[in-house]
């Protein structure tokens, strides 16, 4: 069980509400690491032109971008609005890319209708320029909807690139050891197998990722509250496919931060933006906890427990809502 939970964020205002006072950010805020690898933006990627000002004459190689979808609540209008706002945000993240860069899209596919938002998310990528370059599954260890249907069980990744960036095929193989032979080939005259003709000892994750464990709480990575977070083991195989040490990597949904927290991990340099000032706070704090105590995470605590553990306001609303306490 969780020591000291934190129900989901963007399900209780009331929650964010009173987590605010303790954010350093409100809607504006930039914040600029002493170190000048990294910044922080409290601000929706809608404006344009603040975006812009904040790359200035930088421009990203990577885009790694897990906009908000939840398409279960779609209705056909919702839906076309919400195509109409990703185009709007994608176009405006090619305009801050290099000529060379790599762009990853994760998405969601409603099995129960009609696999919105990504059939019309895909046919919307058409008209950006940009090249597909591979759809990608990312198995989840749990799933949902085992009584009636097939367990939905993964998280769609599309990938996306601009130009001829460089892929870094190192981070293709995954710690899963080759077990079998595979098929054989004729080289040199020798007829061999895919043993033999390796460079490696371990499969490569293709574009079916199985080696990957979905965040809960008894991982270090685990940031409670957020309900969207990313394993950080899955960014941090994009961010060293498609970019270099000391390359700019950009995510305009930051969330719990780990886009910027893998970038920091493969010394990377990041600019990430969440609109919610309480999600740049939790970004920032992850980052300052991995410098601090090198952990990815809060495992089975959570980002404000210090203050929460302080604040009347905060405890009673937990204990009334959720009958949660804490120690």
């Amino acid at each position: 069980m969780l020591n000291h939970p934190l129900p989901r964020i963007d399900k209780d205002e009331k929650l964010r509400k009173l987590l605010l006072p303790y954010c350093r950010f409100k809607e504006g805020t930039i914040w600029i690491d002493e170190k000048e690898k990294h910044k922080i933006a409290c601000i929706d990627v809608s404006k344009n032109e603040e975006v812009k000002k904040i790359f200035g004459k930088s421009k990203a190689r990577l885009s790694v971008q897990d906009p908000p979808y939840n398409f279960i609540a779609f209705t056909e209008k919702q839906n076309d609005e919400f195509i109409k706002w990703c185009k709007e945000w994608i176009t405006l993240n090619q305009e801050i890319s290099d000529n060379n860069s790599s762009f990853y899209f994760w998405l969601g596919a409603d099995q129960s209708n009609h696999f919105e938002p990504f059939g019309r998310f895909v046919e919307m990528m058409k008209t950006t320029g940009l090249t597909s370059r591979s759809f990608i599954t990312m198995r989840n260890q749990r799933g949902y909807g085992t009584q009636y249907n097939w367990m939905a069980i993964r998280q769609e990744l599309l990938y996306y690139t601009n130009g001829k960036p460089k892929f870094n095929i190192k981070s293709e193989y995954t710690d899963i050891p080759k077990v079998l032979k595979g098929y054989y080939k004729e080289v040199g005259g020798d007829v061999t197998d895919n043993m033999q003709r390796s460079k490696s000892q371990f499969i490569r994750a293709g574009n079916v990722w199985i080696d990957v464990q979905q965040v809960f709480y008894r991982m270090e990575e685990n940031v409670n509250g957020c309900f969207a977070q990313k394993p950080l083991k899955a960014i941090k195989r994009i961010v060293e496919a498609s970019s270099a040490k000391n390359e700019l990597v950009t995510d305009f949904f930051s969330h719990s931060g780990t886009t910027l927290i893998a970038s920091e991990m493969l010394e990377r340099k990041c600019i990430t933006f969440d609109y919610d000032p309480v999600y740049c706070e939790i970004t920032l704090r992850r980052l300052e906890n991995l410098r601090s105590t090198g952990k990815t995470g809060w495992q089975n605590s959570n980002p404000f427990y210090n203050e929460i553990k302080n604040d009347k306001k905060i405890l009673n609303h937990l204990k009334k809502k959720y009958n949660i306490t804490y120690n």
